[in-house]
């Protein structure tokens, strides 16, 4: 069995369970209501340690079983994601919704070394943009916009 600090699965869990304590901590003053009654607090509780004991298995299961090795960092397609991430809370409030998902997909997709802009991609792109304005803006009501101020809206 080859040394647990350096097994994907052991820093996946801790990383999982780190997140998931980050979320709890936030939210713990948040009013958690009942089921029945959620309060704010109560799903993003839920979902904090459903993360965490995610977080737990991943890494009791790194203790118990052959795992692949942690690889060198990619710099590089770290710093595509995190920069389209800060690119995407950028362009939000003047490109809208819709260009703003798709910089952040473009240039997240770029992370990958098997990325290619076929029609494939561009179809998965169209239905995630399609996907996420409907969900976030019209059916939860997130008041952020579609289009922003640099198209006239």
């Amino acid at each position: 069995m080859s040394h647990v600090l350096q097994k994907k699965d052991f820093w996946a869990g801790v990383l999982y369970v780190a997140f998931g304590a980050a979320a709890f901590w936030i939210g713990r003053d948040y009013p958690m209501g009942t089921a029945g009654r959620m309060g704010a607090g109560y799903f993003p509780t839920a979902l904090s340690v459903i993360l965490m004991l995610i977080g737990l298995i991943s890494a009791a299961r790194a203790l118990t079983q052959e795992g692949e090795a942690v690889g060198a960092v990619s710099w590089k397609s770290l710093a595509l994601v995190v920069g389209s991430t800060a690119l995407f809370g950028l362009l939000l409030p003047t490109t809208g919704l819709v260009i703003a998902l798709v910089v952040l997909i473009l240039i997240s997709a770029t992370a990958s070394q098997n990325f290619r802009l076929d029609l494939k991609a561009a179809a998965g792109l169209i239905i995630l943009v399609t996907f996420c304005s409907l969900v976030f803006v019209k059916a939860l009501g997130v008041p952020m916009p579609l289009v922003g101020s640099w198209f006239g809206e």
